[in-house]
C-alpha cells in the first residue's frame, strides 16, 4: 500500500485509531510528553499531527510544520490549537465532536442519581466504618422535573434518558424549534419559568462571555427551594461562589460538578463541601468514547491525506479564488449579521431567512450561508459551530432556513439580511461592508450605520424627541461607559425611532434598568460582538 505520509501522535489516544491510521496507509509515530522545543524540532517531518488536550499546537509550531496538512484533535474542543494560524498556513484542523456525546450524557445522569441518593457520601461513610442509613435518605427521580439549558447533542441525549426515568423535562434553548423539542419529549419554557419549576437543573451550553456565570446569584435565588444543580458542560457557567453560598444556606439541596474554570482546579471553593459532588472532568472518560474519538479523528486525517473532504473540519473550507475575491470580504458581514439577529430576537425560533443581495448573489453563496448560520448559533449552541459544520449543526437542531438571492440592492453594492421569525414576531438585520469592515445598516426597517467591531451594541426603541439622545449619553457617562459610535433611525419626525450605540464596555444591569426608565425610551437591548 502506498504510504500517504507520516503522522505524529503527541498525546495518548486509543489504539483503535492508531491501527486505523496504519491500515489506511500512513506511518504513525507516537511521541508523547514532548516539550514545545522538542516538538518544533521534528514537526517538519510530518503531514499530520494528532493531539488531545495536553499538547498545544501554536503558531510557531504550525510554521515549523513545513509538510503539515492536517491537525487532528481527538476530542471536541480545539482551544489548544491556533486555528487561525492553521487556516493562514492552509492546514486543516479536524476534531471528533460526536464521539463523547453519549458518555457525557450518561455522566450527567449518573451524577443526577448520585445527587438524589447521596451515593458518594454514603460510600465515604461506609469506608470510614460507619453505618448511617437514616442520614442518607434520598429522593426518587420519577415524577421530578429536570431543567435542561441547551438542547444540543448532549442536552438532547440527557433529555431522552430523563424521559426514560419518568421525569418531566423542560428546557431553555431559543434555537430549537417546538417540533424538535416535542420529538424529544421536552417542553420549552423561559429561563424564569425553568428556574421556578426544576427539581434538578443541568447545563449543556458552551462557555462564552455571554454564558459565563449564566447561573449566578440572581438565577440561583429564583430556583425552586431544594433544587439540585449539575454541570458537565464547561466550568464557569455556574458561578461557584454563589453555588456554595446557596448550598450552605439550604436554598440548593446539592450540586454535582464535573468541570471547572481552571483544570485541575486550584483551591476550588467546591472541594470539601459535603453536599457538593466533584469529579475530575470525567464526561468523556469512557473506553468507548475514547475509542470513538480516536477512530473519528483517524478517519478525518486519512480523508484529508487522500484529498477527500472532511466531515468535521473546524476551519474555513477551500473557496474557489474567483468566488473568494467577491464573497470573501462579506464572510465577516454575514457572521456578524447573524450574531446581532440572534441576540435581538426574543421568543422561540420558528424559521430563519437569509438574503444575499447585489453582486455576491451571482456567486456561490454557500460560504456566506455558513457564516450567517455560524453567527446565529455561536452565542447559543454548545457545539463548536464553524464555517464547515454550521449547516449540519443547524439541521441537527431542526432549524428551517431559507435562502433568497437577488442581484439588486437599493443603496449598497452588496447586502446580507438575516431575518429570525419567532413566536413573538420577526427580527430583521441588514449589514454590508464599508471602509473595510462590517457595518450594521438596518434593524427592523430602521436605517442606521454602525460599524460592527469588537465591543457591544446598545439598541434603544424610543420616541424621536429632543433630549432623548442626550439623556442616554449622560446616563452612560454616569456609569463610565464609553460610546464609540451612534446613529438613529426613525420612521418619521418625532415618531418611532431606533437608537443604536456602539459601546466599548458592557453596560451593567443597573445601567440598563435606568435606561429602561428614561423618558421616551420603551425598550433597551444589548448585543455582544
Amino acid at each position: 500500500m502506498t504510504e500517504l505520509g507520516n503522522v505524529l501522535v503527541c498525546d495518548p489516544v486509543a489504539a483503535d485509531g492508531l491501527e486505523a491510521l496504519r491500515a489506511g496507509g500512513v506511518r504513525v509515530d507516537v511521541r508523547t510528553g514532548l516539550s514545545p522545543e522538542e516538538l518544533g524540532a521534528i514537526i517538519g517531518d510530518y503531514q499530520a499531527v494528532v493531539v488531545r488536550s495536553e499538547t498545544k499546537i501554536t503558531a510557531p509550531l504550525i510554521a515549523a510544520g513545513r509538510k503539515l496538512r492536517v491537525i487532528g484533535r481527538a476530542g471536541v474542543g480545539v482551544d489548544n490549537i491556533d486555528v487561525a494560524a492553521a487556516t493562514r498556513a492552509g492546514v486543516i484542523v479536524v476534531n471528533a465532536p460526536q464521539g463523547n456525546t453519549i458518555s457525557a450524557a450518561e455522566q450527567t445522569i449518573g451524577l443526577m442519581l448520585a445527587l438524589a441518593r447521596h451515593i458518594p457520601q454514603a460510600n465515604a461513610s461506609m469506608q470510614a466504618g460507619r453505618w448511617e442509613r437514616s442520614r442518607f435518605v434520598g429522593t426518587e427521580l420519577r415524577g421530578k422535573t429536570l431543567g435542561v439549558i441547551g438542547l444540543g447533542q448532549v442536552g438532547s441525549e440527557v433529555a431522552r434518558r430523563a424521559n426514560g426515568l419518568d421525569m418531566r423535562v423542560i428546557a431553555v434553548d431559543p434555537f430549537v424549534p417546538e417540533e424538535r423539542a416535542h420529538a424529544l419529549g421536552v417542553e420549552l419554557v423561559s429561563m424564569d419559568e425553568l428556574l421556578a419549576q426544576v427539581d434538578f437543573l443541568s447545563v449543556h451550553t458552551t462557555l462564552t462571555p455571554g454564558t459565563r456565570d449564566l447561573i449566578g446569584e440572581d438565577e440561583i435565588r429564583k430556583l425552586k427551594p431544594g433544587a439540585r444543580l449539575i454541570n458537565t458542560a464547561r466550568g464557569g457557567i455556574i458561578n461557584e461562589e454563589a453555588l456554595v453560598r446557596a448550598v450552605e444556606s439550604g436554598q440548593v439541596a446539592g450540586a454535582a460538578i464535573d468541570v471547572f474554570p481552571q483544570e485541575p482546579p486550584v483551591d476550588s471553593v467546591l472541594v470539601g463541601k459535603e453536599k457538593i459532588i466533584v469529579t475530575p472532568h470525567l464526561g468523556a472518560s469512557t473506553s468507548e468514547a475514547q475509542e470513538r474519538v480516536s477512530l473519528d479523528v483517524a478517519e478525518e486525517i486519512l480523508a484529508i491525506l487522500r484529498g477527500e473532504p472532511a466531515r468535521y473540519a473546524v476551519n474555513a473550507p477551500f473557496i474557489a479564488p474567483e468566488t473568494l475575491a467577491v464573497v470573501g470580504p462579506y464572510l465577516d458581514v454575514a457572521m456578524k449579521a447573524g450574531m446581532v439577529a440572534t441576540q435581538l430576537a426574543t421568543g422561540q425560533v420558528e424559521r430563519i431567512e437569509l438574503e444575499f443581495a447585489g453582486e455576491i448573489a451571482e456567486y456561490d453563496t454557500t460560504p456566506l450561508r455558513a457564516a450567517a448560520i455560524r453567527g446565529l448559533l455561536a452565542p447559543v449552541s454548545e457545539e463548536n459551530v464553524t464555517i464547515v459544520n454550521a449547516n449540519a449543526v443547524a439541521e441537527s437542531r431542526g432549524l428551517r432556513i431559507t435562502e433568497v438571492k437577488t442581484p439588486e440592492t437599493e443603496t449598497y453594492t452588496n447586502v446580507v439580511r438575516v431575518t429570525v421569525a419567532t413566536s413573538e414576531g420577526e427580527t430583521s438585520v441588514q449589514a454590508t461592508l464599508a471602509h473595510g469592515e462590517a457595518h450594521l445598516v438596518m434593524i427592523d426597517g430602521f436605517r442606521v450605520d454602525i460599524p460592527l467591531v469588537e465591543g457591544y451594541l446598545l439598541v434603544c426603541d424610543n420616541v424621536d424627541k429632543p433630549g432623548t439622545v442626550g439623556q442616554v449619553g449622560t446616563l452612560l457617562g454616569d456609569y463610565d461607559i464609553n460610546i464609540s459610535s451612534m446613529d438613529v433611525g426613525r420612521a418619521a419626525t418625532r415618531g418611532r425611532a431606533l437608537m443604536v450605540l456602539g459601546l466599548d464596555d458592557a453596560p451593567s444591569d443597573e445601567a440598563i434598568a435606568k435606561l429602561g426608565q428614561a423618558q421616551n425610551i420603551s425598550r433597551t437591548r444589548v448585543v455582544r460582538l
